[in-house]
């Protein structure tokens, strides 16, 4: 098992690698960057961003968004971004600094990258973390449930009402109990900005937990309601796939009680599917699934940062967020496999070639 981790942590090296060398090449391809950004800006281009009808290509794009503009000025310009620097030069640069976990600084934002990212970081672990833990207390239960009452009454209403859960996107539930418990009725249950309380820090400590979850309970929720479907799907029918195994009616015919059955023997082979789907299961929330979440509820997180740079060309911020990004991933999946071993120790990686 050693061996197995020691593997696969050397290999998140050349993938970190190979990720961040297509993106770089990609970045420097793709039209109005920072250096343009800047420029439009000092000539008052509304918006600041240089779209594909006024550049086609970066260079030529540069050229016509700097007439006017005394070159100087432009040199300055392309030195304070680190453009004076020929390709190979800022590549070789930026991997030297990587590799000391350096991010350099934001263009736009004033900070260093490292510290936006851990300023921004509360929240999306936040959102992640609850929905992943309340998604699987919820779904793991529900789906034994279903596999033990299949065909019954509660599996037939149960499955209707995941199937329009899982329908409903994330970000229209979430308007819509923003409109019923926010506000947008008589109701004014919750809060709609941001993680806690402007006065959070005047409150004493069950306050804050208090004040913390109250917060949380809308946009969790939100992302909650469609991620469970699958998973309480998958649940039930990994459970029904493992009771008509032999094993199963060896261990009913020796007298064994349908709870010592289920919890004893099925719930391990059967949780195996389930285990492997928690890394990924935390990733597409942490990584994906929250944007649209952060803009509604107005949270200040990892999704809304990194799409504000991706748009403003933020260079620095969306290299450092794709990389921690990224190195959490492979980390979160790794733990994924320690899991494999923890539900059923018999599973031996030492044995892979992997």
């Amino acid at each position: 098992m050693l061996g197995y981790l020691m593997r696969r942590l050397l290999l998140i090296i050349p993938t970190l690698l190979c990720i961040l060398l297509v993106n770089f090449f990609i970045v420097q391809a793709a039209p109005g960057g920072p250096v343009e950004q800047a420029i439009a800006k000092l000539q008052g281009v509304a918006g600041g961003t240089i779209g594909a009808g006024h550049t086609e290509t970066m260079n030529a794009g540069q050229s016509r968004a700097s007439r006017g503009l005394d070159p100087k000025l432009i040199k300055e310009i392309e030195h304070q971004y680190g453009f004076d620097k020929p390709l190979h030069e800022r590549l070789w640069l930026m991997l030297k600094n990587y590799a000391q976990l350096d991010f350099g600084n934001s263009f736009f934002r004033g900070a260093k990258v490292t510290d936006l990212i851990l300023q921004k970081m509360p929240v999306s672990i936040s959102l992640g973390l609850w929905a992943t833990l309340i998604t699987y207390l919820v779904s793991i239960p529900l789906g034994i449930r279903k596999a033990v009452k299949h065909g019954s009454h509660f599996d037939i209403w149960s499955s209707t009402a995941i199937i329009i859960g899982y329908a409903m996107p994330a970000f229209l539930f979430a308007m819509l109990l923003v409109v019923v418990f926010a506000g947008g009725t008589s109701l004014s249950w919750f809060p709609v900005r941001g993680l806690v309380s402007e006065n959070f820090d005047q409150l004493s400590t069950l306050g804050k937990i208090a004040d913390y979850f109250w917060h949380l309970v809308l946009p969790v929720t939100s992302l909650v309601i469609g991620g469970f479907a699958t998973l309480t799907i998958l649940t039930k029918n990994s459970f029904l796939n493992e009771v008509t195994r032999q094993y199963v009616v060896t261990a009913r015919a020796k007298g064994l009680s349908e709870r010592r059955v289920l919890y004893g023997h099925v719930f391990r082979n059967a949780m195996l599917l389930i285990v492997a789907g928690i890394p990924q299961a935390f990733i597409s929330v942490f990584f994906a699934g929250s944007l649209m979440i952060e803009v509604i509820f107005s949270l200040d997180g990892l999704g809304r940062m990194s799409y504000e740079a991706a748009v403003s060309r933020d260079y620095p911020v969306v290299f450092g967020s794709l990389f921690i990004f990224t190195l959490f991933g492979l980390l979160i999946k790794l733990v994924g496999d320690i899991c494999y071993t923890l539900v059923d120790p018999r599973i031996d990686f030492s044995a892979r070639n992997a």
